[in-house]
């Protein structure tokens, strides 16, 4: 089963300058929580915007460049070569960035974990591909509210492709 999972803007950013567009620490909190001990891919801009190997998950970092080696992730050239690794058709594997790889993987996507930030960056630079309602069913909706840590009203929705 393929999963993406992102927080976007009411335009569906996602961040500027290969760096997320808002500090939400619940977010992070749901991000580890719904990510751990699952796979998770990403693009090599995404692993370096990161910095390291997230931990308590098989990190598998998607890159052109042959030679691209990091200690404790998995290199491969391809989404093809991504998606080769897994055998398991009940495994859930998380895309986890950047835009680029959502953007190739939401036609093959099974399930999305959404965070809706209520609010918007005009200068973000990479946005999530639009989440078209005949495609995909919010199967689960939970709102938060702004809060001293949390700076904005926050929605966690996970969608599920309709068949």
């Amino acid at each position: 089963m393929i999963s993406l999972i992102a927080a976007i803007g009411k335009n569906n950013e996602l961040g500027k300058k290969n760096a997320l567009l808002w500090n939400l620490p619940a977010d992070m909190k749901h991000f580890r929580d719904t990510t751990a001990l699952h796979a998770v891919v990403m693009g090599r801009k995404t692993f370096e915007s990161i910095g390291r190997p997230l931990p308590n998950r098989r990190n598998v970092v998607i890159t052109r460049d042959v030679n691209y080696k990091r200690e404790g992730i998995e290199v491969v050239n391809s989404l093809a070569a991504a998606l080769d690794k897994f055998s398991d058709p009940n495994e859930e594997i998380f895309i986890i960035g950047g835009a680029e790889l959502y953007k190739q993987t939401i036609e093959i996507a099974d399930r999305l974990y959404i965070t809706h930030v209520d609010a918007d960056d005009k200068e973000a630079d990479a946005f999530f591909p639009e989440i078209i309602p005949v495609v995909w069913n919010e199967i689960s909706h939970k709102e938060h509210r702004a809060d001293e840590k949390n700076p904005f009203n926050y929605t966690f929705s996970v969608y599920k492709r309709l068949n």
